[in-house]
């Protein structure tokens, strides 16, 4: 686990990675720099398969479905005192909505945070992953940039999400949360603190 952030935080964070790169690429340290200098603590982890790659094994990412243990078990290992959030970037966020509501039911956790969500595979818009988003009973903050290939703005516009999920849209960005500073007049540093500032709101509002 990588941690991020004043141990005093008002809230942890718990995070996990994409499907292709680990809880130490440039955007997932980025995004925890960001959460931290908004006071969160923020916690990173790795999936075994993630892991395996550092010692050289090639593994390729199991199915989502698969994960939700050692996402359960990542929050066991955490035990963080204090309120806190899970999530991820992409795929890592994808797990963390399969299991927040048991969490949330048990008063585990009190939020969740997806960081471009994977609503359908690049160019499958058809192949649809959000039934179980419909029924999702936790608060939910999704920060999504408006190109990302996993889910545009008009994509998501048309799709039957739960009233708990609220949508930061983050304006051309792509699956990184990046925008392109000549079309859109935004830099990833304005992104990131857009991200930041939103969820500092959001989880204030979920706490009160």
């Amino acid at each position: 686990m990588l941690i991020t952030g004043p141990d005093d935080a008002f809230a942890n964070i718990l995070l996990a990675h994409g499907a292709g790169a680990p809880m130490d690429s440039a955007s997932m340290t980025s995004i925890s720099e960001a959460l931290a200098g908004a006071g969160f603590r923020v916690v990173r982890f790795e999936f075994a398969y993630m892991a395996a790659r550092r010692s050289g094994q090639r593994k390729p990412p199991p199915r989502a479905e698969l994960l939700q243990e050692e996402y359960r078990q990542a929050v066991d290992a955490l035990a963080a005192s204090g309120p806190l959030i899970i999530g991820g970037k992409s795929m890592g966020g994808r797990v963390a909505s399969m299991v927040t509501n048991e969490l949330h039911a048990d008063s585990r956790i009190a939020g969740l945070l997806c960081l471009g969500y994977p609503f359908h595979p690049p160019a499958k818009p058809q192949q649809l992953r959000t039934a179980h988003l419909e029924t999702l009973r936790t608060p939910t903050l999704i920060c999504q940039g408006t190109r990302d290939p996993f889910g545009t703005r008009d994509e998501v516009a048309g799709y039957s999400l739960s009233p708990s999920i609220e949508i930061l849209w983050l304006e051309d960005g792509d699956h990184d949360l990046n925008p392109r500073k000549t079309i859109s007049g935004f830099t990833a540093a304005n992104h990131l603190a857009a991200v930041a500032d939103a969820t500092r709101d959001w989880v204030g509002r979920v706490l009160a």
